[in-house]
């Protein structure tokens, strides 16, 4: 059907005159049903030339569930940022965009603690900002050291091997953490131009350390990445003031906009090796050269076109930041962690275990359940979907087979959604057989 002039109105918002939206309705009513047409030249251009139909999935409309979303991300979208991103866009050059983005960016530095000028948002998910970072740093042949706890460790080392840097490794089994002298060690006998954390490792549920890591690896003139995808807005993290060079997160968790964009920081240290280099980084689409002038970072009067941004993603981006400043860094914190302790004590009430033994090494946006005695993991996440509706997850990479993992972070941190997921578990364990995986 044809769309009427009601429908370009409802369409446009009410943002164009109505004889502007007669108009267009008027001119759509000409467009012909079949495109096959003669030429004076005898040239035929028709839908004979058309050999796949239309799959019948498409002629449907979209259908997609309601979940309650208590694993490690994405987590639920509140309606303030979901009608942020459901906004008419504009053009990615407009100046009220380059406005949007200033907005970003200035929201970023407050969640991350940081002033540096280098700070932006990557166009696409917290892997984007991952490999942003290791490509602008690292040139091949340059020596990366990775601290693998997880699987976040494990991607790293893969980017990093991936564009021929040499790798080197410091390995606990999940749930384990490193010691400053354990780095520092790996630091004087490698000599890493690039030290990788993850400080938020959601696979395990932990939160690592990083007081004095920043500073241990400027004293052997090295980087620190750190990765806070699952850890920002729900643990505290300083940048400026624990010394980390490059830090980036996710949309997708306690900032709880939809997933797609990655907010990343460069120090000047980081700054000074990446606009330094003597080789080109390995991607387009993720050098800094031009995202810099991207995101008006680089002195330039001019920004220049360098790709699409997402923009309905910036629009969501920035109201998450924006509920974030409102609430302050700190009771963000502190309300995770309330939520948090009531959700562990309910753990243990039903005779669970928590994957993690040390209660300051947990992350309170996801929490790891050691996996019951006698029960198949999957059986009890398949259950709980069915019956409730709900999310939880298994382990990832390493720690699969080993814990349960349920996260409740930002819009879906609080307790009535800790007491539901507590329920929906206890129903589980009380349903599903108690026999081996």
């Amino acid at each position: 059907m044809l769309p009427s002039e009601d429908a370009f109105q409802a369409a446009r918002g009410n943002m164009m005159p109505r004889s502007v939206l007669s108009r267009c309705a008027r001119l759509t009513q000409q467009v012909p049903l079949e495109s096959a047409r003669s030429t004076k030249h005898g040239v035929h251009r028709g839908m004979s030339s058309v050999t796949i139909p239309p799959p019948a999935c498409m002629l449907r409309p979209l259908e997609a569930p309601f979940r309650y979303l208590f694993g490690p991300g994405p987590s639920n979208v509140p309606p303030r940022i979901l009608a942020a991103g459901g906004r008419p866009i504009i053009g990615h050059m407009h100046s009220e965009m380059f406005g949007i983005m200033n907005d970003i960016k200035k929201g970023i530095q407050y969640a991350f603690q940081t002033s540096n000028n280098m700070t932006l948002a990557m166009s696409g998910s917290g892997h984007t900002a991952m490999e942003c970072a290791v490509f602008n740093i690292v040139e091949p042949g340059e020596s990366v050291l990775v601290a693998i706890n997880g699987i976040w460790g494990e991607r790293v080392a893969e980017i990093a091997e991936r564009m021929g840097a040499k790798v080197h490794t410091l390995f606990k089994t999940p749930g384990g953490h490193f010691t400053n002298a354990e780095i520092e060690q790996a630091l004087a006998k490698h000599k890493p131009v690039l030290f990788f954390l993850a400080h938020g490792e959601s696979s395990s549920g932990l939160v690592h350390p990083v007081d004095g890591v920043g500073d241990i690896c400027h004293k052997y003139n090295c980087l620190l990445l750190v990765d806070s995808v699952a850890s920002l807005g729900a643990a505290p993290l300083l940048m400026d003031q624990q010394n980390i060079d490059i830090l980036y997160t996710g949309s997708q968790k306690a900032l709880n906009a939809p997933p797609g964009t990655a907010p990343i920081s460069f120090s000047e240290r980081a700054c000074h090796k990446m606009f330094n280099r003597k080789t080109k980084p390995v991607s387009y689409l993720l050098d800094m050269t031009h995202l810099s002038n991207y995101w008006g970072n680089d002195g330039k009067p001019e920004r220049k076109y360098h790709h699409t941004g997402p923009v309905s993603g910036f629009f969501a981006l920035r109201e998450s930041l924006a509920i974030l400043a409102e609430m302050g860094l700190e009771n963000s914190w502190s309300h995770h962690t309330e939520v948090a302790e009531y959700l562990w004590k309910g753990l243990e009430d039903l005779g669970l275990k928590l994957f993690i033994k040390d209660k300051d090494l947990r992350l309170p946006s996801v929490t790891t359940i050691a996996i019951p005695e006698g029960y198949d993991w999957k059986e009890l996440l398949a259950y709980i979907m069915k019956h409730h509706q709900i999310e939880f997850t298994g382990g990832l990479g390493p720690s699969v087979g080993m814990v349960l993992r349920i996260g409740l972070m930002g819009y879906n941190c609080n307790k009535a959604n800790a007491a539901m997921a507590l329920a929906a578990l206890e129903d589980a364990l009380k349903q599903c057989r108690k026999s081996k995986a």
